[in-house]
């Protein structure tokens, strides 16, 4: 049964939910862990509260069975660096928190980097995309468990490249993220032989209207305009640009970054045929289907689980094995200690199947091309998504030697 915890309630940070073995282990220390996410901006639905979701089944599955004592606490940083940083600090300073995970924006989780170090805590991430998490802001004490945006633009934008798109033009959210989506988008597509024309930047999370960055994006005439964004920003640019004919302009747009649950919200009549790339879909395998079977009880509005959900549980599962391997109160007193046993421990759930984590902290696993149906190809609930190609774990990320993570040169 889960406790509402009456520090975490009184500062305001959220709920805490705490959870151990069918008799909590005497004697035993307290692993905290922090959601620290988008409760209530243009990412609330892709991880948010469905994040706090996971990592609360992850404590159900592994926790409870190993005796461990877990405490998982959430927190909203409302997408501003001050905000979020704020509130990890305070967790790690009065709250006694060990791990913070989610963290779904990726300015935010440069700067946790450093303060994760700082106080040798352990940055488990989940949410936030930039590839540069394991390059220039790479950290000991940090894992990455997203499919980033190196391995989006590998996949979605290669595809569409060799598929004859030469001339694209950018739409970019102005943060870490949307830059690190068009870096990388321009990396893919001047590699198979296109050009970027142009990009219109805007500034996050502030912006709604997408229609002067779309008709200054169809002036350029570009094959594919390249939405470097996420989440409501995401579809919010999907459904102006069908609103202003690209289709009819043979202008494709194509989403860099995209989820299930942003199907679910166009829906298929205007999602049917959007091309993105997930490291895990929920009917993807048995194991895929069993796991969804758990979580889906646990999430906000009816909503099934998406690729973050996954990477959520996946990540906050394997925290919670490092801690049992090295014991809770090695885990509590270093981080670092936890995440080298992270490091060194096989990952194995029923989100991604068996898989390792990379010296720089970069989680390897299969990533998956999938395209959006047509309604009448649709079965039934969530059925939305239709595998077009699988890139193996070995090629599906960026290869360690690029990455230039100076923890690695010390």
């Amino acid at each position: 049964m889960f406790e509402l915890s009456r520090r975490a309630a009184l500062a305001g940070l959220g709920a805490a939910a705490t959870l151990g073995g069918p008799a909590r282990a005497q004697g035993q220390p307290t692993i905290r862990i922090g959601v620290l996410s988008d409760m209530s901006g243009p990412y609330r639905d892709i991880s948010g509260p469905g994040c706090v979701a996971a990592a609360r089944q992850a404590v159900q599955d592994f926790a409870a069975a190993s005796g461990l004592n877990v405490e998982i606490l959430q927190a909203d940083h409302q997408n501003k660096a001050d905000v979020g940083l704020n509130i990890a600090r305070q967790w790690f300073d009065r709250d006694g928190v060990d791990a913070i995970t989610d963290v779904n924006n990726s300015g935010i989780a440069f700067a946790l980097n450093g303060l994760a170090r700082e106080k040798n805590k352990a940055h488990i991430n989940s949410g936030a995309a930039s590839v540069d998490f394991t390059g220039p802001h790479c950290s000991p004490n940090a894992v990455h468990w997203t499919t980033d945006t190196w391995a989006n633009a590998q996949s979605t934008g290669g595809a569409l490249a060799r598929a004859g798109a030469k001339r694209w033009y950018c739409i970019t959210a102005d943060y870490a993220f949307g830059h690190s989506v068009q870096r990388e988008v321009t990396r893919v597509v001047q590699a198979n032989g296109g050009e970027v024309v142009g990009a219109s930047v805007y500034p996050f999370p502030q912006t709604t209207d997408f229609s002067s960055f779309l008709v200054t994006a169809a002036a350029a005439r570009p094959d594919v305009i390249a939405l470097c964004n996420a989440g409501t920003d995401m579809i919010n640019c999907v459904k102006q640009g069908q609103e202003f004919g690209l289709a009819g302009r043979r202008i494709r747009v194509a989403a860099m970054i995209a989820f299930i649950v942003d199907v679910h919200t166009l829906g298929l009549q205007s999602g049917q045929g959007l091309t993105f790339t997930e490291s895990s879909y929920w009917d993807l395998n048995d194991r895929t289907r069993a796991l969804t079977a758990r979580i889906r009880p646990k999430m906000p509005n009816n909503f099934w689980p998406n690729s973050v959900t996954f990477q959520c549980y996946s990540v906050v599962l394997h925290y919670l094995k490092a801690c049992a391997a090295i014991g809770p109160a090695q885990a509590k007193a270093s981080g670092l200690a936890a995440i080298e046993a992270m490091k060194r421990l096989p990952t194995d759930d029923d989100a991604f199947g068996a898989g390792s984590v990379r010296a720089d902290g970069r989680k390897l696993h299969p990533t998956y091309l999938l395209q959006a149906k047509a309604p009448g190809e649709s079965r039934g609930p969530w059925d939305y998504l239709k595998l077009v190609a699988t890139t193996p774990a070995e090629e599906a990320f960026r290869p360690l030697a690029d990455g230039n993570c100076a923890f690695l040169r010390t």
